[in-house]
């Protein structure tokens, strides 16, 4: 299905909620979709900074996020002073050495506040946003460069992605992952094709989960309260991925596609 007009969307769910699958099945479905994850380009262009070990103020991954979508073409600077390179963003990260403070002029200024960006409304400047905005007040950042049209709320219920993430085996140097409830391993705890013991991840133990899940609820309700004001925020539910994707097709096609 072709688009009519430009998507911006972030996907919101609890952990093991299935985003990433909804993400990789929507660039399928939509090509003219692009994902662009805040996680990447902080790996691509803060891997210096990130190994000081400090915190990556919110202030950075807005100007990566700016940097890219002016890249792309999709957001133009008011001024050639606020247009930004990936090298000249690496450059900078490379030389730094220290955590950063509030005197950091390069690294924590944001985008001026008074600035105002041009986007661009072509269905080929469609993207879904990964990993950022997380918190209310990182919407409110975001908005000032970007607004977001869609925000897909993905609900599952806890118990079934407890159950889920709990019989959740992998095998660790090829990345394969099992379930011993819906894709089990054909030899317990071996790998299918090394025959190498499987592991759970630490995050996947349901202690570790529920104390995510319990962080995820108190950030994500005044997320979603920042866009329901917005009127641009959408809920769909179902007990897995299969159920909850046509849902999500059905809805992102009356909004954008070109009927």
């Amino acid at each position: 299905m072709q688009l009519r007009k430009a998507a911006r969307i972030i996907l919101v769910g609890a952990p093991g909620v299935g985003k990433g699958t909804q993400t990789e099945r929507m660039l399928k479905r939509f090509p003219q979709l692009s994902s662009i994850s805040s996680g990447d380009l902080l790996r691509i262009q803060a891997e210096s900074l990130m190994k000081t070990g400090a915190l990556i103020p919110d202030t950075t991954i807005l100007r990566l996020i700016l940097s890219e979508l002016t890249n792309r073409g999709w957001l133009s600077s008011p001024d050639s002073a606020q247009r930004l390179t990936l090298s000249s963003m690496t450059a900078s990260l490379d030389s730094f050495t220290a955590p950063p403070s509030h005197d950091d002029g390069f690294i924590t200024m944001p985008p001026r506040e008074d600035a105002r960006y041009e986007y661009s409304n072509d269905p080929d400047a469609s993207f879904i946003l990964d990993g950022f905005p997380r918190t209310a007040a990182q919407a409110t950042q975001l908005d000032r460069l970007i607004p977001i049209n869609l925000v897909v709320d993905i609900k599952t219920p806890t118990s079934i992605i407890l159950d889920r993430i709990c019989n959740r085996w992998v095998h660790p140097r090829s990345g394969r992952v099992y379930n011993t409830t819906f894709n089990a391993p054909k030899v317990s705890g071996r790998d299918d094709v090394t025959g190498e013991e499987l592991v759970q991840r630490d995050d996947d133990r349901p202690e570790v989960w529920e104390a995510r899940l319990k962080k995820f609820d108190e950030t994500s309700l005044p997320l979603l309260e920042h866009y329901e004001r917005k009127g641009v925020l959408w809920s769909v539910g179902g007990n897995s991925s299969d159920e909850i994707s046509p849902k999500l097709f059905e809805e992102f096609g009356r909004r954008f596609g070109n009927t």
